[in-house]
C-alpha cells in the first residue's frame, strides 16, 4: 500500500475543506467583530447587532479552529508520509535464453507417478464430455465452461 499522498482523494478534501472552513470562520469572526466594534463606539448598537453578533463570532470561531485543525492533520499526514520508507525497486535480471543446463532437461524428463495417473483421469474425463456434446445431448455436468453454464452446444 505505497499510495502515493497527493493521489489521495481523502487527503486533498481534508486540504480544501479545511482551508474553506477557516476561510469562512476568519471571514465570520471579522466582519462581526468589525460590526460590533463600530456599532459599539459609535453608540448605536442594538440588541440584535451585539448578541446576535457574539454568537456568530463563536460560531466563526468554531469554524476557524476546525479548518487550522485540519491543516495540522494534513501537514502531519505529510510528514508521516515522507518519514515512512519507501519500496525499493526490485532488479530483474535478465534471461539468458542461450545458456542451457542439463538440470532442466532432466527435470522435464522425470513424471510422478501420482501425477501422470491423475492426468490421464482427467484427459480421459474430458474425453467423455467432448463426447456427449458432439451428439448434441445436454451435458448433465458442471465443467465450469460457459457452454454448460449458458446451456449452448459448442461445436
Amino acid at each position: 500500500m505505497n499510495k502515493s499522498l497527493t493521489r489521495s482523494i481523502g487527503f486533498w478534501l481534508l486540504l480544501v475543506l479545511s482551508l474553506a472552513s477557516a476561510g469562512v470562520g476568519g471571514w465570520l469572526i471579522a466582519g462581526q467583530i468589525g460590526t460590533m466594534t463600530s456599532t459599539l463606539l459609535d453608540g448605536t448598537a442594538t440588541g440584535i447587532e451585539v448578541y446576535v453578533g457574539q454568537s456568530l463570532v463563536v460560531v466563526g470561531a468554531a469554524l476557524l479552529g476546525a479548518g487550522v485543525l485540519g491543516l495540522l492533520i494534513a501537514i502531519a499526514l505529510s510528514a508521516v508520509q515522507a518519514l515512512m520508507p519507501s519500496a525499493a525497486p526490485v532488479v530483474v535480471e535478465p534471461i539468458d535464453w542461450t545458456a542451457e543446463s542439463d538440470d532442466a532437461g532432466e527435470a522435464e524428463t522425470v513424471v510422478d507417478s501420482a501425477t501422470a495417473h491423475s492426468a490421464t483421469d482427467l484427459s480421459d474425463a474430458s474425453e467423455s464430455a467432448d463426447e456427449i456434446d458432439e451428439t448434441g445431448e445436454a451435458q448433465n455436468g458442471s465443467s465450469g465452461s460457459t457452454a454448460t453454464a449458458t446451456k449452448i452446444s459448442v461445436k
